[in-house]
């Protein structure tokens, strides 16, 4: 599963099962309510059946971190802890620009972008992480 935190948003998408394609999902709302954040989460690793979290690294362009790659890497601590699965940071450097490029290409508003760019961007996240890793299948 990979994962673009956002302030207001986290943006969802998951692998197939062989671990090739990314696929976008959803945008879940962030607010007070980390419990609900979480419940969704839970609910959504055992649908899909995931086994690992890919979150994006937010870096400044020099790779050093800000505040919100800070936050990025206490929400990971987090995540790990309540739901008992590894997390892995993922460089997310230019990945919301990369979402904003295809949705564009795809021909959608303004207004469809601004609901699907945070989900796009965690698909561009974990399709570059499962693109680092090669082709390869679960026996391998």
């Amino acid at each position: 599963m990979g994962l673009d935190l956002g302030d207001k948003t986290i943006g969802v998408a998951v692998s197939d099962p062989m671990g090739w394609t990314a696929q976008a999902v959803e945008v879940i709302r962030r607010g007070e309510n980390k419990a609900g954040e979480i419940r969704r989460l839970k609910e959504l690793i055992e649908h899909y059946g995931v086994e690992m979290i890919i979150l994006g690294l937010p870096r400044n362009m020099n790779g050093t971190l800000g505040d919100r790659g800070r936050k990025a890497v206490e929400y990971a601590g987090m995540i790990r802890q309540e739901l008992g699965l590894p997390v892995e940071m993922w460089d997310e450097r230019l990945s919301t620009v990369s979402a904003e490029r295809i949705l564009l290409d795809a021909g959608m508003s303004r207004a469809k972008r601004k609901k699907n760019i945070d989900k796009m961007a965690a698909a561009v996240i974990l399709q570059g992480y499962l693109d680092s890793r090669g082709r390869k299948s679960p026996a391998d």
